[in-house]
């Protein structure tokens, strides 16, 4: 199997970033899956909603796996979150509901936003607690 270099790359991209950049980078990609889903669910093309519905629940499985739980009731309230939101992700796949779809994208952008913030206000030294 040959790798593309764009590939390499991403794959580069990943080795090397940083515990908030990977976050970051989770945050893009459930948010660029479910923009997908919403697009292909308006073009009724249920297969790709379908497939990009549940790499974004994928990743919401990443995001609660790399809760460090010990830290205390914030990582407990976000793996709570991110349950919610995985649940609603299966129900809108159910229903093809594109205002589930939408509603779980504006929670993933403001999360994304908030740790965005975070990482500004206290750098990385914040994720290593």
């Amino acid at each position: 199997m040959v790798i593309s270099p764009y590939d390499k790359y991403k794959k580069a991209k990943i080795e090397t970033a940083s515990q908030g950049k990977l976050i970051l980078m989770l945050y893009d990609g459930a948010i660029r899956f479910l923009n997908h889903a919403k697009v292909s669910l308006e073009d009724k093309r249920y297969d790709v909603v379908n497939n990009n519905l549940i790499k974004a629940q994928e990743i919401l499985t990443e995001l609660m796996l790399s809760l460090n739980m010990s830290v205390g009731d914030i990582a407990k309230n976000l793996y709570s979150l991110y349950d919610f939101m995985y649940r609603k992700l299966i129900e809108a796949n159910v229903k093809k509901d594109s205002g589930l779809i939408t509603e779980i994208r504006d929670m993933l952008q403001e999360l994304k936003g908030a740790w965005e913030e975070g990482i500004k206000k206290l750098g990385e030294k914040v994720l290593k607690t």
